[in-house]
């Protein structure tokens, strides 16, 4: 019996061996290989002057800022509000199904062509000061150039934005994660006379908490990922915009207009990969200690 689980997991371990743990050994041996040249394949010496070089590149201090200024920001505000939608729809029976589907129609729609809608929202032009300059106008404020202005307008939007994608999927999640709550614990709670925000506190929280911590580990992971969202709001200079991300400046040094250094690009991916590990092992942790 136990070969034959070995063998059904055979695909997937081979699957997981050459596409996953391989390029990641690999990535792992660049980072330390001095001056690698990807068309000769040669190097001329091994240490840590990759790892020295991107973390004192001003580039990868601001992409650094800029990744947890954004996980900062976006993971736990976008949850509290997911939460609060999927209480209000759970509460809510009557075509609870299509706010459901209406909640979720962003995040299957393609993130390049939301983030042309946003830009085309905030951006000024010639011709116009953009609908949401246009709203702060009426209320008596001052325009603001979003996508070429000041950087906490910048990080504003992309911020918003974020949330604006990530949301349907917690949503989601949760609202399942609500509808699952066994009822009994709650007609116990009427009879006790509880209120519905200590209900909410001491029965539903504690219920559903394995699912928040799931999408908080999962919504770290996806924030410190993040490229194409900014990208699609501020074009492919992220640098000269100065709202770069750790996965943005990888690629520059691979592909982008600094692009050719494959060492560098190794050092900084590997840097991410422990940033991102140590955060993620750091809510595992604290999710255990949770009742």
């Amino acid at each position: 019996m136990k070969r034959k689980g070995w063998l059904y997991l055979l695909p997937a371990l081979l699957f997981l061996g050459v596409f996953m743990v391989y390029p990641l050994i690999d990535v792992f041996v660049y980072s330390f290989e001095e001056g690698y040249n990807s068309a000769s394949q040669t190097y001329f010496g091994t240490g840590l002057y990759n790892y020295s070089y991107v973390l004192h590149d001003p580039y990868f201090l601001q992409a650094v800022k800029n990744t947890l200024i954004l996980v900062a920001i976006t993971v736990p505000v976008s949850t509290g509000i997911a939460l609060l939608i999927s209480a209000g729809l759970n509460a809510i029976k009557p075509f609870r199904n299509l706010f459901q589907t209406i909640y979720f129609l962003p995040y299957v729609t393609n993130t390049l062509a939301v983030g042309l809608v946003f830009m085309i929202l905030f951006q000024k032009t010639a011709y116009s000061e953009g609908l949401i300059n246009l709203l702060i106008t009426c209320f008596g404020g001052s325009p603001v150039d979003f996508i070429d202005g000041p950087y906490w307008a910048k990080m504003f939007v992309l911020c918003f934005y974020t949330i604006w994608v990530v949301m349907p999927f917690k949503i989601l999640i949760l609202t399942s994660a609500l509808a699952s709550v066994n009822q009994d614990y709650y007609n116990a709670a009427k009879v006790d006379g509880t209120s519905k925000f200590r209900t909410f506190m001491r029965i539903t929280l504690p219920m559903i908490s394995p699912m928040i911590f799931y999408l908080i580990i999962t919504g770290f992971i996806g924030a410190f990922k993040a490229y194409s969202d900014v990208v699609a709001l501020f074009g492919t200079n992220l640098n000269a915009a100065g709202m770069n991300t750790i996965v943005g400046y990888v690629y520059d040094m691979l592909y982008g207009d600094s692009g050719g250094y494959p060492s560098y690009a190794s050092a900084a991916a590997i840097l991410l990969f422990f940033i991102v590990l140590t955060i993620t092992c750091i809510n595992l942790l604290v999710s255990k200690k949770k009742p």
